[in-house]
């Protein structure tokens, strides 16, 4: 897990010839690979083109209880590492706080935060800006805040989205609930890790596109994967006349078994791609947004509409549609039932690896990722409406967004309490969520 930590210095006065000297471009800060959470960033004046590191800067990391554990001095590029000593897993759910100590800031300069709480999230990047300058704006208010998380929430909603989607689709056809699916996300993460890790790089027009064509072949390794899990074991099931709650157990021991082999063969250390680990952001007026937050939204909301478009208006999306209203009917009519359901695990598969394959390129990701959001993904299917398509991609808007922007007011450890919170209100209100139909039971 990567916490990436961004300053901005005041330009190098007229008179300061050593400053001026001694100016070096700023460095990018890259991730570092190993057991450990380390703090990386960088401190620069990012108002010179090209930005002008800040060397000789000290950086302090304290726990909670105010003890320090890790100091850093800012390099001749700008940049600075602190590890946190130990294992990744014993700092989950701590807090620490990061100081600048103002008093190794050029002269004249006045910093508008000297210091910065935070709380570690191994599903979650985080990123920390320290303004430095002569007076510099006033510190951001809620609205801005809400601006910037809104931009995470939407990054993840559409990953969400995709994910909940495929869970929807294989849930309306076969009536199964599979806990398994968050394993399915898991296996996309890894399937582009592999890709990414094998030597050598692959370039197009000098380009290399190793990652891209890891989250590709995420995306058609799923699909695979998929067709294997119906073929070998949903399938066989099914003929056997296996009821839904005996599958829904046989899910359960499949997601423990599958996570189980995760983690001996990936370990069970947060992993990160070889690129797009640590992005220069856009500056937006006050909202900062990466560049492989801006692909992650396009590249989710085109394969949305695609997909969302096969189911509404092709000849497999009407038989796809057929089946999960009745099987039976759908039967009766020519429709090849099980050749439709195999067609949904695959697709459904496909969905929430390439879901995976992107969580990783945005926040990292262990052989636990899929089954952290899992609850959130059925959360979403269950508050868009069971089995609906559109509903499912509007539960995974509303838990995405909500679940960022509620960290306003609450603390981050408890922002998925808050989506399942939601979940249980609107659902108190309305049973068969946003777009679900009301039905007569009985």
């Amino acid at each position: 897990m990567t916490l990436a930590f961004l300053g901005v210095a005041a330009p190098a006065q007229a008179g300061d010839v050593s400053a001026e000297e001694t100016a070096t471009e700023c460095a990018l800060v890259k991730p570092t690979d190993d057991d450990t959470i380390s703090i990386l960033g960088r401190i620069c004046d990012r108002r010179e083109r090209p930005p002008i590191a800040v060397p000789d800067v000290t950086v302090t990391v304290e726990d909670s209880e105010g003890n320090e554990i890790g100091e850093a001095t800012s390099a001749a590029d700008g940049t600075f590492v602190v590890d946190l000593p130990g294992a990744a897993i014993e700092h989950l759910g701590k807090s620490y706080t990061v100081i600048l100590d103002e008093s190794t800031l050029p002269e004249g300069t006045k910093p508008e935060i000297t210091s910065r709480t935070i709380n570690i999230n191994i599903d979650n990047d985080q990123t920390v800006i320290f303004p430095v300058g002569d007076a510099g704006p006033s510190a951001p208010g809620k609205f801005t805040e809400a601006l910037q998380l809104a931009v995470g929430g939407l990054v993840f909603s559409v990953l969400l989205a995709m994910a909940a989607l495929g869970l929807s689709m294989i849930f309306g056809t076969t009536g199964l609930t599979n806990f398994a699916h968050g394993e399915l996300i898991t296996f996309g993460a890894l399937a582009a890790f592999f890709i990414d890790r094998l030597p050598g790089q692959i370039e197009v027009g000098g380009a290399d596109i190793t990652v891209i064509l890891g989250v590709l072949s995420a995306f058609v390794l799923g699909g695979v994967f998929g067709w294997l899990n119906d073929t070998a074991l949903w399938r066989p099931l099914r003929r056997r006349g296996t009821g839904l709650v005996a599958m829904m157990i046989v899910s359960i021991g499949l997601s423990l078994f599958l996570r189980n082999v995760y983690q001996y063969f990936a370990g069970a250390q947060q992993r990160n791609y070889s690129q797009y680990g640590a992005v220069e952001p856009w500056e937006i007026g006050d909202i900062l947004l990466t560049p492989k937050e801006l692909i992650v939204i396009v590249l989710g909301l085109a394969v949305l509409v695609a997909a969302t478009s096969l189911l509404q208006f092709t000849r497999l999306g009407k038989a796809t549609r057929a089946v999960a209203d009745n099987p039976g009917l759908a039967a009766s009519t020519g429709i090849n039932v099980e050749r439709v359901i195999n067609i949904v695990w695959i697709g459904g598969a496909a969905l929430a690896g390439l879901a995976g394959a992107l969580l990783g390129v945005t926040q990292g990701f262990d052989f636990q990722v899929g089954f952290r959001i899992l609850l959130l993904v059925f959360a979403a299917v269950v508050l868009g409406g069971l089995g609906t398509i559109w509903g499912a991609i509007l539960g995974a808007f509303v838990i995405g967004l909500f679940t960022e922007l509620s960290t306003l007011y609450i603390d981050p450890e408890f922002k998925f309490v808050g989506a399942l919170v939601l979940l249980i209100v609107i659902l108190l209100i309305r049973p068969q969520g946003l777009l679900g139909r009301a039905q007569r039971i009985g």
